[in-house]
């Protein structure tokens, strides 16, 4: 897929392992991937605000050491950020069955709105399978470890800020 432009839009509420684990493997498929902090209308205003996650996605990028990676947050529909960065693919996570269905119901969307970009599914990892920032926040909201989770150089600030001390 050489001379390709990748989307690859995540809530980041925290972003774990498993969404550290896609991106890295589909930088190396793609000359450009823009790893992006989105908002969904779906969920809850994240917890951590956009500077967070940016910075923590970029100690991913970091720790994996790869180039070609941009983290960015965009508000608003991935196919117009996807557009304005010259992007012909959207890549989405799949661990689960309902993962599946959601993805297939947001591809037919994006496709609406514009057929020229299509979108990839990757699938997790089986040990990341079960990995969610929804699982990380309640575990970080009762106090316990989630190192396993998500980098370790953050867990201590992401367990803070669920306990209202950041």
């Amino acid at each position: 897929m050489s001379g390709k432009i990748i989307i690859y839009p995540i809530s980041a509420n925290p972003p774990t392992w498993g969404h550290a684990d896609i991106m890295m493997r589909a930088s190396e498929k793609f000359d450009k991937l823009y790893w992006v902090a989105g908002s969904n209308p779906h969920k809850p205003d994240p917890l951590f605000d956009d500077q967070f996650r940016l910075d923590m996605m970029q100690e991913y990028v970091d720790y994996y050491k790869l180039k070609n990676v941009e983290v960015a947050s965009h508000q608003g529909t991935i196919i117009r950020f996807a557009e304005e960065k010259g992007a012909g693919f959207l890549l989405r996570g799949l661990r689960n069955t309902t993962d599946f269905q959601h993805e297939l119901e947001l591809a037919a969307g994006n496709r609406g709105i514009n057929k020229e970009i299509e979108t990839i599914c990757m699938f997790s990892k089986p040990h990341f399978a079960t990995i969610s920032s929804s699982l990380v926040r309640e575990l970080a909201f009762l106090g316990e470890k989630i190192d396993q989770y998500v980098l370790p150089s953050w867990s201590e600030k992401i367990l803070k800020k669920c306990q209202g001390n950041l």
